[in-house]
């Protein structure tokens, strides 16, 4: 079924390529909880969902495609989804979604992207963005989360004067646990130890909870290891009573808005999906002729993971890139996937652990008297995965300043902004303009245009509609 033998695999390395690819990805489980949470939604119901949907996207891929590639939520697009669609934390402004309203819109963008898949378009519109703004927008998605990543550690904190400082060392344990984690995650994966972010996350809640119990200082609480699940029925259908408000918004003046965020869903699951399947393919020796057999059946069992997603009550659900720890441990068949899908499902009954590293550690208060949360045990994760994406900035052309400046201030933009949709608004909105006023208008291709157009009229429509209002 799965043609092992002819793809010069072992059913034995099928399971252990499945296994390790599980735990190269398996912080997500620990993250997308924590991520989601800010905007209000139950951590044990995004947690299952998770499960759920990772397991049902990456059995389809193994049985539709049968390619050695996992799917889970995304990173970049669940904190598009936290911080630019719900507008949580220093994003939050005029216009924002309910936690079921952003499910509802990302299940709409699934539904295109499935429906994409028949006539061949989806590859049409990921070919005509510029390279140079795809590459732009990876490295700057990378910088987004790091910065996440050294705020949630305690690294750097809010300063009145430069606006942003590292924090002060004295008494600072929970940067110390961010370091000391980021320090093994950094060594694990050096000696390329499998699972080095999961054995990081890990030991850096064990650390965490034990210098609690020593010094008596807020810590995370011990929740257990292994339970029952519960909470899906938090999140599950949120969508479902998102659409009626949803479309309320798309007809009463936020109507561009909606448009240009499901454009940036649609287009960045696009980015990564197709990122990840011809990279793992090369990595596996599956393409032929420079191009991926079965490449529309794994995009269709994407786009079907994000729609079941939505519906459960998580994000974006993409391809993932530490897939190709399977194949570096001999997977060459969709088996892996299914492997890997099944071990998403035995992660559920270990709800305690991620409720313990997802709950965070308290280190103060906000003037409106809500706790200041720091998440040491997922810090070093994000900043590793930051580290990751930025190596998309090889790709760049950094001799035509048409095409540097563009991904240069697309990449800048996001961690200063702090929004990811601002940083796309900019790169198209530079890019269209530049190759105009340089008089090579015709090298832009027309969906940069369209977008960079709708970018200009959804910021000069902002301040109108909110006086209007």
């Amino acid at each position: 079924m799965f043609k092992i033998a002819s793809r010069g695999s072992t059913a034995g390395r099928e399971v252990l390529g499945g296994v390790t690819i599980f735990m190269s990805m398996s912080y997500i489980l620990f993250v997308q909880p924590a991520v989601l949470s800010t905007t209000g939604m139950d951590a044990g119901g995004v947690f299952m969902a998770t499960c759920l949907a990772s397991a049902a996207a990456c059995m389809l891929m193994g049985l539709l495609a049968n390619y050695p590639i996992a799917l889970a939520p995304g990173m970049g697009e669940n904190f598009f989804f936290a911080i630019t669609l719900c507008g949580v934390g220093a994003a939050a402004g005029g216009f924002k979604l309910t936690w079921q309203e952003a499910l509802a819109l990302t299940a709409v963008t699934g539904v295109a992207f499935l429906l994409l898949a028949s006539v061949g378009f989806r590859s049409k519109i990921l070919n005509a963005i510029p390279d140079s703004l795809k590459s732009g927008i990876a490295a700057g998605i990378g910088l987004f989360i790091a910065l996440i990543g050294f705020e949630w550690g305690n690294i750097v904190h809010a300063d009145p004067v430069t606006g942003l400082s590292l924090a002060p060392a004295t008494g600072n344990y929970v940067a110390m646990l961010t370091l000391g984690g980021l320090a093994l995650t950094f060594a694990l994966a050096a000696w390329r130890v499998r699972g080095a972010i999961l054995i990081s996350i890990l030991a850096t809640t064990l650390a965490t909870w034990a210098v609690g119990a020593i010094w008596g200082v807020p810590s995370v609480q011990w929740h257990g290891v292994v339970a029952l699940p519960s909470g899906l029925g938090a999140t599950a259908g949120g969508a479902f009573t998102g659409f009626a408000s949803l479309w309320g918004k798309f007809a009463g003046g936020h109507g561009i808005d909606i448009l240009v965020f499901a454009f940036i869903l649609l287009f960045m699951d696009l980015f990564d999906t197709v990122g990840t399947l011809v990279g793992v393919a090369r990595r596996a020796g599956l393409m032929r002729d420079g191009e991926l057999p079965a490449a529309e059946r794994a995009l269709s069992a994407d786009a079907a993971g994000t729609v079941l997603g939505a519906l459960a009550g998580t994000s974006t659900v993409t391809s993932y890139i530490e897939s190709v720890t399977g194949v570096q441990a001999g997977a060459r068949t969709g088996l892996a996937a299914i492997v890997a899908g099944a071990c998403m499902l035995v992660a559920m009954f270990f709800q305690p652990l991620v409720e313990m590293v997802g709950g965070g550690v308290v280190v103060g208060q906000y003037a409106r008297g809500d706790p200041i949360l720091r998440y040491p045990m997922i810090a070093p994760a994000l900043i590793v995965v930051g580290a990751l994406m930025i190596r998309a900035i090889r790709d760049v052309d950094w001799d035509d300043v048409t095409e540097a400046l563009p991904a240069f201030l697309t990449m800048v933009t996001m961690p200063f902004a702090y929004s990811i949709s601002r940083g796309i608004a900019i790169g198209f909105i530079s890019y269209a303009g530049g190759k105009l006023v340089t008089g090579r208008g015709k090298q832009c291709p027309a969906i940069v245009y369209v977008f960079a157009v709708l970018f200009v009229l959804q910021y000069l429509l902002e301040p109108i509609v909110a006086w209007l209002r």
